[in-house]
């Protein structure tokens, strides 16, 4: 059976030589694509190419991407093609892009590489495309896992965080963590049932565990080791 995990960050351009990004190594995904491989699936990995992780990918197909729209286009091509039974959204996406550079004045400014010789520049951003809203129309018979990390607000304000998604993107659960939430995971579920974990392998096994009890097809096929 086929499973995707996104990992890492996405990275969007500010001129030919610097980005936008955000702190994710990609260490979670790779560890939960290597639990998936563990225990029987066929894995395919898309990582962030500035995910910082350097831990070794077992068995799993592997694929890089860059922006969100690359991440989009290669997971629609995949939407398109075998039939792929879950996927986990655990990537760090950048919310924003740059729409367009101006100097103190608000005059636009472009170049390759903007100098200090320009004086202060103020970057406009716009809202990035959101991946997650688009996974239940290119995988509509897939399980849906997105990711929610919260940094400020309560526990209960991170977990209705986790909630709302699961109604906006129509995703199947949500794993919640961050400072909001406090020291381990969460795994937040349409029904309203929340499943806790106290760290990344009890997580990862978790998932497994999940995958194969919310999918009969895969969990007669799929012995667990």
């Amino acid at each position: 059976m086929k499973v995707i995990v996104t990992c890492g960050p996405s990275y969007e351009p500010i001129d030919e030589v610097r980005r936008l990004t955000n702190f994710s190594t990609g260490r979670l995904g790779i560890a939960l694509a290597n639990a998936l491989v563990q225990n029987g699936w066929e894995v395919l990995c898309l990582k962030g190419d500035q995910a910082t992780c350097a831990d070794p990918l077992y068995g799993s197909q592997f694929r890089t991407f860059s922006t969100n729209q690359n991440l989009v286009d290669q997971l629609l091509g995949l939407s398109q093609g075998s039939s792929i039974h879950a996927v986990f959204h655990a990537a760090a996406l950048c919310d924003f892009r740059v729409s367009r550079v101006v100097d103190s004045n608000g005059k636009p400014v472009s170049s390759p590489k903007y100098s200090t010789r320009n004086g202060e520049l103020s970057l406009v951003l716009q809202p990035t495309v959101k991946v997650l809203p688009l996974l239940r129309n290119w995988f509509p018979q897939a399980k849906l896992v997105g990711w929610k990390y919260e940094l400020s607000g309560t526990v209960q304000d991170a977990l209705a965080m986790a909630h709302q998604q699961l109604k906006d993107c129509q995703t199947d659960a949500c794993v919640l963590n961050g400072a909001a939430y406090g020291p381990g995971f969460a795994l937040c579920e349409k029904e309203g049932q929340v499943t806790r974990w106290p760290d990344l392998a009890a997580l990862t096994q978790g998932l497994v565990q999940w995958l194969r009890g919310n999918d009969p097809f895969l969990n007669e096929s799929k012995p667990l080791h």
